[in-house]
């Protein structure tokens, strides 16, 4: 019994300096330490529409669409439009061709920044989109005041517009701030109350945000005295303009079309290769004189352009047989003819 009770004495005093906390390993303080930390829930993250497969299928594709892109978007709604032509802007591929095709007339942003748009681009899809509100062209350098003319004068909502970011297009923004401005166009009143909006402004009215990170200085102390409503380059605040917040698309941090394709996969536009041509370029070409490539360019438009003239030849000339056959000659040749054979049956009778 008294051999028992030690055995149990024993063991409970090894138990009780048993350190559960202990560790063979040097510095246990800082093992301890990361063992009690909170371990964080694995964000999980929202798999990836069947929509949005579809979109990134067609982005990695894109550039050998282009050519039937006009026939293949018409049926698209106007957000997978809009995707497309996000895609393409990441890709390098978009220029007039891309967003004419892609243009709808529900769109209410336009982000063409950094691509090969060019006025006309730029009027044909501000004819289209008469509804924008928030337009994107800086570092556009096909884009001239010309084409923020017309951007003007069809989108009568436009109220933010983001532009410079390069020479070229730093240039253009300098050039059309004169389009924001008040400007009097009936003088001969005799007061200023009795004059309605539309005789004291004109145009590009509507815009409230110009976004131009490389404003200068002389530009932008005349246009805030000229034109007080606009606000230049608004930062992030709960209250940043007479109680108005800056809207998201108005600040200088913000991607017009990124919402648009945040949940398409970024490889879609990580691993962008040039547009490929129809028709290899001929090696020999470069070899040949500059007459020479006129004349072989001519006779490829000659040939192109055959088969519409024949068209257009067999059409006049059905035209003009339809003609002839309602002139007085046809008819006096008609009337003839039957009159010849009223008296060739009357001889043989």
């Amino acid at each position: 019994m008294e051999k028992g009770k030690a055995l149990m004495t024993t063991t409970e005093a090894s138990y009780q300096n048993l350190d559960l906390y202990s560790s063979s390993i040097p510095n246990s303080s800082s093992n301890s330490a990361s063992f009690h930390c909170p371990v964080l829930p694995l964000k999980r993250t929202k798999p990836p529409s069947l929509v949005s497969l579809c979109i990134t299928v067609i982005g990695k594709h894109l550039e050998d669409l282009i050519p039937e892109l006009g026939e293949i978007a018409i049926s698209f709604p106007a957000h997978i439009k809009m995707a497309i032509a996000a895609i393409a802007r990441r890709r390098k591929l978009l220029n007039d061709e891309v967003i004419i095709a892609l243009a709808d007339s529900t769109w209410e942003i336009l982000d063409i920044s950094c691509s090969d748009v060019s006025d006309f681009g730029l009027a044909k899809v501000a004819e289209m989109c008469s509804y924008l509100r928030a337009v994107d062209i800086s570092r556009c350098s096909r884009i001239t005041p010309n084409g923020v003319y017309q951007l003007v004068q069809n989108c009568h909502s436009l109220e933010i517009l983001r532009c410079g970011g390069c020479l070229r297009s730093n240039h253009t923004a300098r050039r059309c701030l004169s389009f924001f401005k008040p400007e009097l166009k009936n003088v001969d009143g005799d007061s200023w109350e009795e004059l309605d909006t539309a005789q004291i402004t004109h145009g590009g009215q509507s815009l409230r945000w110009l976004v131009w990170p490389g404003i200068d200085p002389d530009s932008l102390e005349t246009f805030s005295s000229e034109c007080p409503r606009v606000k230049v380059n608004p930062q992030s605040s709960p209250f940043d303009f007479k109680g108005v917040s800056a809207p998201r698309e108005a600040l200088s941090d913000t991607v017009l079309d990124d919402h648009i394709v945040e949940d398409i996969d970024p490889s879609t536009w990580a691993s962008s290769r040039p547009m490929t041509r129809v028709s290899p370029p001929d090696s020999s070409l470069s070899e040949l004189s500059l007459a020479e490539k006129f004349r072989l360019a001519f006779v490829d438009r000659d040939t192109r352009l055959a088969p519409k003239r024949a068209k257009n030849a067999r059409q006049h000339q059905r035209r003009a047989e339809r003609e002839w056959m309602g002139s007085a000659e046809a008819k006096a040749i008609s009337l003839a003819s039957r009159a010849a054979k009223s008296l060739r049956g009357n001889g043989r009778n």
